[in-house]
């Protein structure tokens, strides 16, 4: 077997050669014969973690033909096929990432550590948050026999603070807009608070005028979701398309296209650091500033919503009425029922 580290000197003291990398690396010493006994240790050392890692290939082949020679891609396109619609677009934009490419075409027999560690330094965010998930289907399906980072040693994920459109940032979005279907879209975001994508499809089908609810299915999850509309709401609704979608030409805009003319919009108007998600945030918080209780929130725009969660965690201030106004409040309502008697 041809012998991964040799030996030279340079001045008097003696340093090992790495035919892999091409590293030099002193041995510390100007003795020749200490420095063939570290050369030949490194070597030996070199050989046995070759031989135990073909030993292992040959175990892990008898069960799995292919385990010595999947991929990442092939880790990629699997979790790729579990996906669909929206979800499945942004999936396969985040894997043409070029951290990625750092990884794509090497074996999980043989990533280490360092492999990881170097694409999530030279990533963002999003390949914190797609890698993890990649490395966890590998797990999952038993294609790792271990983990390549241990879970505790992930670099944390910190988001950048999100926050929701404001009234005043709202009314000047409006006032820039003179195309009457986006006029009608923003409005209908920010009373319903939907992701862009579920209320530029909505059809008038998904109205119910006599118990005034809009009924859709979330398209990013499948979940059900059913909203109930006031008056302002109502005469909105009033002035879409009585059949059909409610946002003709919206509909069938893709998301990021919808997305760039509302970034477009912003700057014309001078609105910073929104998106048109921020209406999904900001209904969350006007919901629990207005006291609206959180499994109410969580019903309308979904069990698993990050703006719910964020919103009712911190981001949202709120009044909190003395108990005897509530005390108060009460006894009135008891006087006012039939047949109660109150004292004065």
């Amino acid at each position: 077997m041809k012998q991964r580290y040799r030996l030279f000197r340079r001045g008097e003291t003696w340093y090992s050669h790495d035919g892999l990398d091409g590293k030099q690396q002193t041995l510390g010493t100007k003795d020749k014969s200490v420095a063939l006994r570290l050369l030949n240790a490194k070597n030996e050392a070199s050989q046995q973690s070759s031989i135990n890692l073909q030993i292992a290939r040959v175990y892990l082949t008898a069960g799995d033909p292919v385990a010595g020679k999947r991929t990442w891609q092939n880790v990629m396109d699997s979790m790729a096929a579990t996906k669909k619609g929206s979800t499945r677009t942004r999936w396969d934009r985040a894997m043409r990432e070029e951290p990625f490419n750092l990884i794509r075409e090497l074996t999980l027999f043989e990533t280490r550590a360092e492999h990881f560690l170097k694409a999530l330094t030279t990533g963002s965010i999003s390949t914190n948050i797609f890698l993890r998930r990649l490395h966890n289907f590998a797990l999952d399906m038993n294609w790792l026999p271990t983990p390549v980072i241990p879970r505790r040693q992930w670099p944390k994920i910190v988001f950048e603070e999100k926050r929701g459109i404001t009234w005043e940032e709202h009314q000047k979005i409006l006032a820039g807009e003179r195309n009457p279907e986006w006029i009608a879209y923003y409005k209908m975001l920010w009373h319903v608070g939907g992701a862009q994508s579920d209320v530029a499809n909505l059809c008038a089908e998904d109205v119910d005028w006599e118990h005034k609810v809009i009924g859709f299915r979330r398209m990013k999850t499948g979940a059900a979701v059913q909203i109930h509309f006031g008056a302002n709401l109502e005469n909105l609704l009033a002035d879409l398309p009585g059949e059909g979608p409610l946002f003709p030409r919206l509909s069938l805009m893709t998301e990021s296209d919808r997305g760039s003319l509302f970034r477009r919009r912003c700057r014309l108007t001078g609105v910073k650091d929104v998106s048109l998600h921020s209406y999904r945030y900001a209904w969350a918080e006007r919901a629990r500033a207005a006291g609206y209780p959180e499994r109410f929130a969580q019903e309308a725009l979904g069990h698993g919503s990050k703006a719910v969660h964020r919103a009712y965690a911190k981001a949202a201030k709120v009044k909190i009425p003395a108990l005897e106004d509530y005390e108060k409040r009460a006894a009135e309502k008891a006087c006012s029922s039939p047949n109660a008697q109150c004292s004065t």
